[in-house]
């Protein structure tokens, strides 16, 4: 029985919104609805969206970002389980076949997720991740453990626990598809279906570009979740900035910002003096993209 709702945000991606719905539509488990929120897009997105008919359903509103977007879907859903689609992603055909299965295996679950691949604008994919943890997954995404995916087009969840949570955080993009998921690890199990069944694509618009705004929406995300009294969660405290900081300070030295690489190396050290030996392999790196530069 079709049962899932399509949520697809959308903000001035005209050129690729058409390339995300035909991946929805083409699902060997076809969705009850494909629901595409344009949050106050001005290039061509409505052109796109007219030429589908009702074949989708276009809900418009100001522009609010991509959460809010997330949560007005979320909100007119009409399916038992919504999955989530940027609209600069693409789905394999199986995904919601696959992932409902898991589901249909285990009611217990309040997630299920899906590995991905990243693209570039050639079309070429740059990177495979796939995800073998299931379970109880709450301290796993607090310390960032390496095969640990929350990425928003890689997830379907039940409405009534989407709504339970209060939906996405409209304060934290780019880091609110982590804050959802954690919140839901918390209080459930989450499936995985081990398969690459995501097309990430990696453009140069990408908010995941911007670093700086991605420290500072997890730095609010890690606030809420160690606001908890439970002795777990403060007992992972050091060791999760400590990895968080060593993310960022990757981050920024892949962006050639060394201010904020060295400013979140030495709170990563601070947190936890086990980066030490992470950090002292930066410098042969530095050595070897000189050295890729200037063969350049």
């Amino acid at each position: 029985m079709n049962r899932v709702s399509v949520v697809i945000p959308a903000y001035n991606y005209g050129r690729y919104i058409a390339e995300a719905i035909d991946s929805a539509l083409a699902q060997t488990l076809p969705p009850l609805e494909v629901i595409v929120v344009d949050d106050g897009s001005t290039d061509g997105t409505a052109e796109v969206l007219a030429r589908y008919g009702d074949r989708i359903r276009v809900v418009r509103q100001k522009n609010q970002g991509v959460a809010a977007a997330r949560n007005r879907g979320i909100s007119v859903a009409r399916g038992a389980t919504i999955a989530f689609l940027d609209a600069d992603d693409i789905w394999k055909p199986r995904k919601l076949e696959l992932q409902m299965a898991r589901f249909d295996a285990d009611p217990s679950l309040g997630l299920v997720s899906c590995g991905l691949e990243s693209f570039d604008a050639s079309g070429r994919t740059l990177e495979t991740r796939v995800q073998q943890s299931e379970g109880q997954l709450a301290s796993a995404l607090l310390r960032f453990e390496p095969d640990i995916i929350a990425a928003a087009s890689t997830i379907v969840v039940p409405k009534r626990i989407a709504e339970e949570i209060g939906g996405f955080d409209v304060r934290l993009p780019p880091s609110e598809d982590w804050d959802f998921c954690y919140r839901i690890a918390t209080r459930y199990p989450v499936g995985q279906v081990a398969a690459a069944l995501v097309r990430y694509r990696l453009h140069d618009s990408g908010i995941h570009l911007n670093i700086a705004r991605m420290e500072s929406s997890m730095l609010l995300a890690f606030e809420k979740a160690f606001a908890s009294g439970d002795p777990a969660v403060q007992a992972l405290r050091r060791e999760a900035y400590g990895r968080l900081h060593r993310i960022l300070a990757g981050s920024y030295f892949q962006n050639r910002q060394l201010g904020s690489f060295v400013r979140n190396a030495l709170l990563s050290l601070r947190y936890d003096p086990g980066s030490l030996r992470y950090f002292a392999a930066y410098p042969l790196r530095l050595i070897r993209r000189l050295r890729a530069t200037t063969a350049a």
